[in-house]
C-alpha cells in the first residue's frame, strides 16, 4: 500500500535589523510572524560580523525609530554604514526575489543607502522636515497608486504617521517622471474620501505630490514614511470605538502581500 508523503513548506525567513535609537522592530517583526515568517531580530553590529545571514533570508525590515539618534540627519549613520558594507548582500537577496521593507527612519535609511529609489549612486530624492517644521502625529490615509508585492493599485488603507522629516523630495522633475512612469510611486496621501490633491492635514508634511511612499524598479523594495505595524489590531484603528473599523485591520494589508508573494517565491 502506498504511503501518501508531506509536502514540506519552506520556512520564511525575515531579519528585522535595529540599531540604537530603533523603537519599532518588536512591532514590525510582530506583523510579520502572525502572517507565517520566522522573525530574527538582529542588532546592525551582528549582522555586519555576519552578513552571510542575509544569503539565507527572504526578507529584510528596517523599522521606525531614530537610528543613533538621527544625529547626522534622519537615517544618514546607518544608510550610510549599510550603503558601504551590506548594499551588495542586500540587493542579491532581493534579486533572488526577497523583500526589504523600509518604515518612517527605515525609508530614510533606504533613501540614504542609494537601495531607493534604486537608479545608481546619485542621491536623487530626499526626506526633508516637515514644511511645518514640527513633529507630526496623527492618522492619515492613504492610496495605493502602483501594484507591487506590497500593494495593489487602488488600495486604500488608514495608519498614522509620526515624524518630523518626512517632506518627500526629489532632485527635479526628471526624477518624479521617472518615478511615474517606472510605477515607483507605491503610495499617496488623500483625503478620507481616497482624493487627491491632499492639503494639510491629509498631507500631513507637505511631500512632493503627496508621495507617502516609493518602491524602487522592480517592486520588491519599499519604504514609507506612515507606520502600518500600528494598526495591525481593530483597538488600534481611530474608527474601533465607533464600530466602523474595519474587520481585518488595514494596516496588515502590506505585511499579507509581502508573505504571499514570498510564499509563492520560495515555497
Amino acid at each position: 500500500m502506498a504511503t501518501a508523503t508531506r509536502t514540506r513548506k519552506a520556512t520564511i525567513r525575515i531579519v528585522v535589523l535595529r540599531a540604537p535609537g530603533t523603537n519599532c522592530d518588536e512591532e514590525t517583526g510582530y506583523a510579520f510572524e502572525r502572517q507565517g515568517a520566522q522573525i530574527q531580530h538582529l542588532h546592525v553590529n551582528a549582522l555586519l560580523k555576519k552578513p552571510t545571514v542575509l544569503g539565507r533570508a527572504h526578507g529584510l525590515i528596517l523599522p521606525g525609530g531614530f537610528s543613533y539618534g538621527d544625529d547626522l540627519g534622519a537615517g544618514t549613520v546607518l544608510g550610510t554604514t549599510l550603503r558601504h558594507k551590506l548594499r551588495d548582500s542586500v540587493l542579491k537577496m532581493v534579486d533572488r526575489g526577497g523583500i526589504v521593507l523600509g518604515i518612517c527612519n527605515g525609508f530614510q535609511i533606504l533613501v540614504k543607502t542609494g537601495l531607493l529609489p534604486g537608479f545608481g549612486e546619485e542621491q536623487s530624492v530626499a526626506l526633508a522636515s516637515n514644511v511645518q517644521n514640527r513633529y507630526e502625529d496623527r492618522w492619515v490615509t492613504l492610496r495605493a497608486d502602483a501594484t507591487n508585492v506590497f500593494f495593489k493599485e487602488g488600495d486604500i488603507i488608514r495608519c498614522p504617521i509620526a515624524h518630523a522629516e518626512g517632506r518627500f523630495l526629489v532632485a527635479d522633475n526628471g526624477v518624479k517622471k521617472q518615478l511615474e512612469s517606472n510605477g515607483q510611486i507605491a503610495l499617496r496621501y488623500v483625503t478620507v474620501d481616497g482624493e487627491s490633491p491632499a492639503p494639510y492635514p491629509f498631507n500631513p508634511n507637505g511631500s512632493t505630490d503627496d508621495i507617502a511612499g516609493i518602491t524602487d524598479p522592480t517592486g520588491r523594495i519599499l519604504g514609507l514614511m506612515p507606520h502600518p505595524e500600528r494598526n495591525q489590531f481593530p483597538w488600534q484603528d481611530t474608527r474601533f470605538h465607533a464600530g466602523t473599523a474595519p474587520r481585518t485591520p488595514e494596516g496588515l494589508l502590506p505585511f499579507k502581500n509581502a508573505m504571499s508573494h514570498l510564499k509563492k517565491t520560495f515555497g
